[in-house]
């Protein structure tokens, strides 16, 4: 009889949902920002809008972020260009994700600022690369 599977995680990876993100979704703190990058993307993938708001800086968090409006994107892969660490509790992280949308393709590249507070990492915002 052959052992079930078990999914891959959707940042990418090559390890397990539950030997990578999936144990940061579950509340275990990321030990770093790109970590935590990596577990908000497959908070995207999987819609888990309680995650994404959890590790969003409080100054710059939204209310909510609708993720469970029918039509939202379809995200296909993850690549992560670049993790800097800018000083002691703070980080960037520079990524691109590509996704689907009104039946197209396209790639978000961002770099994104993290922040350490209290042995937890929050993303605090990032800036979009010109596209082109």
């Amino acid at each position: 009889m052959k052992a079930a599977a078990h999914p891959s995680c959707p940042c990418g990876s090559g390890r397990t949902l539950e030997q990578c993100c999936g144990r940061y979704l579950a509340g275990e703190p990321a030990p770093d920002a790109e970590a935590l990058m990596r577990s908000r993307y497959t908070a995207y993938v999987l819609g888990d809008e309680a995650h994404l708001l959890a590790t969003w800086h409080p100054e710059t968090r939204p209310d909510s972020l609708g993720l469970a409006t029918e039509g939202g994107p379809r995200w296909l892969g993850l690549t992560v260009k670049r993790h800097v660490v800018t000083a002691p509790d703070r980080a960037e992280v520079e990524f691109v994700a590509r996704y689907r949308a009104g039946g197209r393709g396209h790639r978000m590249h961002e770099s994104s600022r993290f922040v350490r507070e209290h042995g937890r990492w929050y993303y605090v915002d990032g800036e979009l690369a010109e596209s082109g």
